[in-house]
């Protein structure tokens, strides 16, 4: 578990990112940060690694003030993934996924064959272990970088906008590449997005932070979407003046749901159309979060 106890941060030139925060991360849960620029959720998340440290307040991982860590020590034990992969441009992939057990001591022939083992665990073929980063996709890249962050089985994966540079194909494959990998390995994953549709998809528990980390609102995605805290979260996420309502519409003997705005936001599977829908259906998704 990570617990954030009234944690501060003032960077020299005064600006505040982060003031008075506290809140509780579970473990073996994926918790997803989102705000738009200036929420302070990438500081927040380089505080649990202590690349950045607080000015007030600490930060805990299972009851332990990681103040007291060494630093260096506390990162090579916690998984990293950033967005643009970070990968080393002058090491082949298979050097890359090895580096931080290298660094630990685990001997050079154990690091890379568990590094190719790695490569198996987030689906990329073992012929790429020998290619440089840029003789891969985007999404391959990224891919690796998985891997390297989880070359220590770590406890904690962290997680900074790891998908926002790729294109929404690719995406939203790694996307639910990431939620397989959490059903296998039961990590605790702190996601960092700006993307409210990400924090839904990836989310077990989705913070919605405002300008200087400030908590909006807390919850499932089913709680914030059911009942916004405020008007900044309605808006935030979408649910003002019902933009998140659907309905139910037939098309070619076919239900499809349909926004506000008239727009298609997908196919029941398995639909017959309206005359065989089954009644409790809209009362079912009305309490999820506003279709109807």
């Amino acid at each position: 578990m990570i617990e954030f106890r009234a944690v501060t941060k003032q960077f020299p030139d005064g600006t505040i990112a982060v003031n008075d925060f506290s809140l509780v991360i579970p473990s073996r849960k994926t918790t997803v940060l989102v705000g738009s620029s200036g929420s302070g959720k990438t500081t927040l998340l380089r505080m649990i690694n202590r690349m950045v440290d607080p000015t007030s307040g600490t930060v805990e991982i299972d009851g332990t003030d990681i103040s007291t860590l060494p630093p260096v020590k506390l990162r090579r034990s916690i998984g990293y993934v950033m967005q643009n992969s970070g990968l080393l441009p002058h090491r082949t992939v298979i050097d890359n996924v090895a580096t931080v057990p290298l660094l630990r001591g685990v001997a050079k022939k154990k690091a890379r064959q568990d590094a190719l083992g790695l490569l198996d665990t987030v689906g990329l073929p073992r012929t790429l272990a020998d290619r440089y980063p840029n003789q891969l996709s985007g999404g391959q890249q990224q891919r690796v970088g998985v891997a390297r962050g989880l070359a220590v089985d770590p406890n904690i994966l962290l997680m900074d906008e790891p998908f926002g540079a790729v294109d929404p194909i690719v995406r939203r494959e790694l996307q639910h590449e990431l939620i397989r990998l959490q059903q296998e390995l039961d990590k605790t994953v702190v996601f960092v997005t700006h993307d409210i549709e990400e924090a839904f998809l990836l989310g077990d528990q989705v913070v919605i932070l405002q300008q200087g980390g400030f908590i909006a609102q807390v919850g499932s995605p089913k709680q914030i979407l059911s009942a916004p805290a405020n008007d900044f979260v309605a808006s935030f996420v979408g649910a003002e003046r019902g933009k998140r309502a659907l309905h139910l519409e037939t098309h070619n003997g076919n239900d499809v749901l349909v926004d506000s705005e008239g727009r298609i936001a997908g196919v029941l599977v398995g639909s017959t159309g309206a005359a065989e829908r089954d009644p409790a259906f809209d009362s079912e998704r009305e309490a999820q979060g506003g279709v109807r």
